[in-house]
């Protein structure tokens, strides 16, 4: 090719060459996108490297040859796990010529899970392996007891710093990894001690009789996991708070086609469904062929066990799958050969006969345990039969707030004052409490885009109440008609009319109950919202302190302190702000309303299991996990409202 052609070529391709072909060696790759193979590089994608970890334990677990697993976190945020397994393999492999250790710490998907010999069920959800975990690291190190051997190497950012060297004899067997993540990849990496404990007690639960126990070094917390009963522990533990329907859980474990199921179920006194389902230790967030299987099983068992015993009348329709997991408490396990994941974040389980599967081993156990135990029995379907004529009542009120849901947005304007702008994506609501606090913001705001809901007083506790209930609530009504997105199984976030939805309350004891009713409220009937990221909790400042005329704001304890140090404490006044309505329009807007100045915290839903747990203790029937709740966190309180 003549000059001229050349150009002429490279100007047609942009000047996109062969030359242009980046090629990453090894875990380059791994470091250079670290998002494509942990999902993120904030705190989830953190904590997923303990459980890349972790999982490799597990899977041993699973192939009998371990009951025990170690966890520090260790003072500079390393963290060392210890496992009594086989240990990882320490020979040279057959195909690559270095040790197995290193083969395992250095190439992608290299492990046995992949051939299918080593481990027949395996957990990890990538399986990307502690390879991932070891490019990510600033350092790690491995250490393996193994065939009468302590064997030892250690890594710097993914690369080998030594060579497997063995270091003496060992008695026992198993792996230890100790590694530090490196800061320069992860926003940061400070480990949760909270987060990391939630997914342990949830393998312990799933795993019966190994023993899990970690501990912190920074604040010397520790806590130990083991349960001989499984997800039969799983399912007391959910249900520990609650007024439940019968005492021992129904439990049936077998095992068809090389899938092993595993059910748990208990009903309880209240009326929101908890179902948890799980693939090879995997939870499965976005259900499956395993939770269809499961439900709609669950749903034809009840049924024709209600018209076997004439519990239903015959002119009375079908009791539906929603009416028969009012109160439900269950946990659903499978352990495959080949688990298939997919959805948008890989947490669906795909397999196509899994649901076959557990919809005849549900028939067979679950009738079963309901023709031998035909008070239960009675016990559930009487629920379920209560709930339907409920579930009657709430759809003719949800039809009664949508015909007025026009009219009540035009025809009420001391409770709505909406913004001008019409595009979801621009709009944002506050919902405020008082009347006082929602003068000043209707004032204050920017009428653009920032519309205005004041509350008269607090919403009916959703915990308590059934959802024909809770719309007869009038606050409620109004909430459902101006965010426009309807309710429950009605709920549409399409139809969403603000994006960004805001609870501002007053920073006192009565503020605090009003933002756990709107929270408990969302998180129950409408958690799409919190999902999608839309509710924020406004965070107005709790001191004014003025220096002639300077005025400085503060929004925390120690804001205050370093203020009061910067400017003096002669002549200072300093003003506590109890309520909103305290402060005028000018103020609200400045420190709470303004986009350029405003702090808002997101609410976001990390953890199903123990924001249920949670809004359980603080809204539920029974006081005393209340009172130990508030015992445990008394400490962390930073500004309790007092009465004087």
């Amino acid at each position: 090719m003549d000059k001229r052609k050349e150009d002429n070529a490279m100007d047609l391709n942009g000047g996109y060459d062969e030359s242009q072909i980046q090629v990453l060696e090894g875990l380059e790759a791994v470091r250079k996108r670290p998002s494509m193979y942990i999902g993120s590089t904030a705190a989830k994608g953190l904590h997923h490297l303990v459980y890349e970890v972790i999982d490799n334990s597990i899977d041993e677990s699973l192939a009998g040859f371990c009951d025990s697993i170690d966890i520090v976190i260790e003072k500079e945020n390393s963290v060392r796990i210890s496992d009594n397994g086989r240990g990882i393999p320490v020979k040279e492999h057959p195909k690559i010529g270095k040790s197995t250790v290193e083969v395992v710490m250095t190439i992608l998907h290299a492990g046995g899970k992949f051939g299918g010999e080593g481990y027949k069920v395996s957990g990890g959800l990538h399986g990307v392996g502690i390879s991932v975990v070891n490019a990510l690291s600033e350092w790690l190190t491995v250490e393996v007891r193994r065939d009468g051997g302590l064997y030892k190497q250690e890594y710097k950012k993914g690369r080998p710093a030594s060579p497997l060297t063995l270091m003496g004899e060992a008695e026992t067997t198993g792996t230890t990894v100790h590694f530090l993540p490196d800061e320069t990849i992860f926003d940061s990496i400070d480990f949760s001690f909270e987060t990391l404990s939630q997914r342990l007690r949830e393998l312990a639960f799933l795993n019966k009789g190994i023993r899990i126990s970690i501990f912190d070094e920074r604040s010397s917390e520790r806590s130990v996991f083991k349960y001989e009963g499984g997800i039969i522990s799983f399912v007391k533990h959910l249900n520990k708070n609650k007024d439940n329907t019968y005492e021992t859980p129904i439990y049936f474990e077998k095992t068809k086609d090389d899938c092993v199921l595993e059910v748990a179920i208990q009903y309880h006194n209240g009326y929101n469904e908890n179902l948890y389902s799980f693939a090879n230790n995997i939870h499965t967030y976005e259900g499956g062929t395993h939770e269809s299987g499961f439900k709609s099983a669950l749903t034809r068992i009840v049924n024709d066990y209600a018209r076997k015993n004439a519990l239903l009348k015959s002119a009375e329709s079908n009791l539906s799958g929603e009416d028969i997991r009012e109160g439900l408490t269950a946990v659903i396990s499978v352990k495959l050969l080949d688990p298939q994941f997919e959805g948008q974040t890989k947490t669906k389980l795909g397999n196509a006969d899994v649901r076959g599967i557990v919809d005849s081993i549900m028939v067979e156990e679950l009738g079963s345990y309901l023709e031998e135990h035909p008070s239960i029995a009675k016990k559930i379907v009487e629920k379920s039969v209560t709930a339907a004529r409920a579930r009657e009542a709430a759809k003719k009120a949800r039809e009664l707030t949508r015909r007025k849901s026009a009219l009540e947005i035009t025809a009420l304007p001391g409770k709505l004052t909406d913004c001008s702008v019409k595009d979801p994506s621009m709009a944002e609501i506050y919902i405020v409490e008082g009347d006082s606090a929602g003068g000043s913001a209707k004032q204050g705001r920017d009428r653009r885009f920032q519309a205005i809901l004041p509350l008269r007083g607090k919403i009916i506790n959703v915990e308590k109440a059934r959802l024909d209930k809770i719309l007869n609530n009038e606050e409620i009504r109004t909430i459902i008609t101006a965010l426009g997105a309807g309710i429950s199984e009605d709920f549409d976030i399409t139809k969403a009319r603000y994006r960004k939805i805001i609870i501002m309350t007053d920073a006192d004891v009565d503020g605090a109950h009003i933002r756990t009713l709107l929270l408990t409220f969302f998180y129950r009937y409408m958690p799409q919202l919190i999902e999608a990221g839309y509710v924020y909790i406004a965070q107005p400042p709790l001191y004014l302190v003025r220096k002639g005329k300077e005025e400085h704001y503060a929004y925390t304890e120690k804001e205050l302190d370093d203020i009061i140090e910067r400017t003096g404490k002669t002549g200072i006044v300093i003003q506590r702000y109890k309520g909103l309505g305290e402060m005028n329009a000018e103020q609200l807007w400045e420190t709470t309303m303004d986009p350029e100045k405003r702090t808002f915290l997101q609410v976001s839903l990390d953890d199903a299991m123990l924001a249920d747990e949670i809004f359980t203790v603080l809204m539920g029937d029974k006081v005393e996990p209340r009172r130990n709740f508030i015992q445990k966190h008394a400490k962390e309180v930073r500004n309790l409202d007092t009465v004087g």
